[in-house]
């Protein structure tokens, strides 16, 4: 089971609730809140891996490394008794909860030290009770949350409390230590704590860029030496890494640095465990909660059904693994990086600029020039559509000094067919005054800018098809298969086909995770993308309301 393996057996879930839900009687108090409680365990379910070790073992280093950014302040020392959290963000933003406030303040990333630190904030006068970093990594935005806590054997003794405090919230623990000292008095006393609590422990040595391999060595057999002492059985895993180099590995694209680093194997290591053990305890746990609440339903035949799709989920959570596969790639530069940061389709964009600059030079033109409220007479006016948008931009005394002068023609074209045609004729002349989209001049501008923009893009694609890809905006589906048709290599075409069958799946799964928070009551809890995602889904299907209002069918047919 992968991570988009385990996002689709949650959805599958929040489906089966949902269908259940209509069968929950109103009268149900007691089952509708355990049909909610269970809406809000999809919704907040969450992994916290916790990061300890004395302060000055690189731990916010080692975070920077697994999330290829270096936006994390590294080198401040030693921290006042705050936790900080890293999760997922749409964008950069860090957000400060305080202990006897209700209301959160925002400060930019740059300023957390003052906040954080025991010279910024000495015995956190400022009353912080943690510290939320949210940033736009992609490991996070499926549910990971890091928590740096302050490091053991602080000469600040609120810095151990905390952390020793925050322990029980873990799923699993990263201990950080180095190749200067490794496993100090603290952090051999924390292993007794953690054996005690039955959680998963990572043991992270880092800063081997610092030593030599032999040094290596034997400190890290030190290391496994005494573990199996704290440890009567199964010892946690030991992983000699350098966070720098890691971190410069992801920035620079450079595979072999990146295995060198031992960044990679540690990762892997870590979302085995998380996707093998937590997630499959966590669905296992809610399949067995579902099944419990659908059978307490007054019994139908959908009823069972239900009941037998849960069935086959659990069998597909109890599957033994065979192997691990993360489809979190430890380069960010994989795949097509950047789609959290998509802008609306590029070219309902280039569209609107064009119309918007044509009505607004338009609608002063019919006002002023007799020979252009001439024309746009005899043109019959605009389509419908483009009849309001232009009512949109213009004021009432600009409607009726343009639009007169057509109500007349109109009104001599009736009285001529009432005094001339005969009877089965009149309305194929009434059909003839009014304008269609070949005959409205809006439609002409809003064509040839689609034309000039699809035009460009296919272009710029195959002119430079690996950064233009990723350059690409969220084409709407109707723009899409127009700007495919452009495109003469089959190869792009076929990129094209893969990077927007990702963005359609990444945007479905913000549509399901939003509805999740929804059925739960924890829309709180939605990131920015999740929040608008009912927007971009529709922009992504159908594009911009006031640009794509014709038929698709009609467009390709007639190109």
């Amino acid at each position: 089971m992968d991570l988009r393996e385990y996002e689709k057996r949650k959805f599958a879930i929040a489906e089966i609730l949902r269908a259940a839900s209509v069968y929950v009687p109103e009268q149900a108090g007691e089952m509708r809140a355990s049909l909610l409680d269970l809406f809000a365990r999809l919704a907040e379910d969450r992994f916290n891996l916790v990061v300890v070790g004395r302060f000055n073992r690189g731990k916010t280093s080692l975070m920077n490394a697994i999330l290829a950014t270096d936006r994390l302040p590294t080198g401040i020392v030693p921290l006042t008794s705050v936790i900080t959290s890293v999760s997922y963000g749409s964008k950069e933003r860090v957000l400060l909860k305080y202990q006897n406030r209700i209301l959160d303040s925002e400060v930019p990333i740059e300023a957390l030290p003052k906040h954080i630190t025991q010279e910024g904030n000495p015995g956190n006068v400022q009353k912080i009770k943690t510290a939320e970093i949210q940033l736009p990594a992609e490991i996070l935005r499926r549910g990971f949350h890091f928590v740096d806590t302050p490091g053991f054997g602080s000469a600040i003794l609120e810095n151990t409390w905390t952390t020793e405090a925050f322990l029980p919230e873990a799923d699993a623990f990263i201990l950080v230590t180095s190749y200067e000292s490794p496993l100090s008095d603290e952090e051999a006393r924390f292993f007794k704590a953690s054996v005690a609590s039955g959680k998963r422990t990572f043991v992270v040595v880092n800063k081997q860029d610092t030593v030599s391999p032999q040094q290596r060595e034997a400190a890290l057999s030190f290391v496994r030496e005494h573990l199996k002492v704290l440890f009567d059985h199964s010892p946690p895993s030991v992983f000699s890494v350098s966070s720098t180099d890691g971190l410069k590995a992801k920035l620079s694209d450079d595979r072999a640095l990146l295995e060198a680093s031992g960044i990679a194997a540690f990762e892997h290591q870590l979302l085995d465990f998380l996707l093998t053990e937590k997630s499959s305890e966590f669905l296992l746990r809610l399949c067995d909660r579902a099944r419990h609440f659908l059978l307490g339903l007054p019994q139908a035949a959908d009823i069972k059904q239900l009941v037998a799709r849960i069935d086959g989920l659990e069998k597909l959570c109890n599957r033994p693994p065979h192997g691990v596969s993360t489809e979190v790639d430890p380069m960010p530069a994989a795949g097509f990086p950047g789609l959290q940061r998509l802008p609306p389709c590029e070219i309902c964009a280039h569209i609107t600029d064009k119309l918007w600059n044509f009505l607004c030079k338009y609608q002063y033109e019919i006002i002023v020039s007799p020979d252009e409220q001439r024309r746009f007479a005899e043109r019959g006016g605009l389509c419908p559509f483009h009849t309001w948008q232009l009512e949109s931009t213009a004021s009432p005394y600009g409607i009726c000094a343009g639009h007169a002068p057509l109500l007349d023609r109109f009104a001599t074209a009736l009285r001529h067919f009432a005094a001339t045609a005969d009877l089965q004729d009149i309305p194929g002349r009434l059909r003839n005054l009014l304008p269609d989209e070949q005959a409205c001049i809006i439609c002409s501008v809003r064509d040839n800018a689609e034309q000039e923009a699809l035009a460009a893009a296919a272009n710029r694609l195959e002119r430079d098809p690996v950064q233009e890809i990723n350059a690409l905006s969220a084409v709407c589906l109707p723009h899409f298969v127009l700007l495919v048709a452009a495109v003469r290599d089959a190869d792009v075409a076929r990129t094209m086909l893969e990077r927007q069958a990702t963005v359609l799946e990444r945007y479905a799964e913000d549509m399901k995770r939003y509805a999740i928070k929804h059925d739960g009551l924890r829309r709180h809890l939605a990131s920015q993308e999740e929040a608008n995602a009912a927007e971009r889904g529709l922009l992504l299907v159908s594009g911009r309301r006031q640009v794509n209002f014709v038929s698709l069918a009609r467009v390709v047919h007639e190109r």
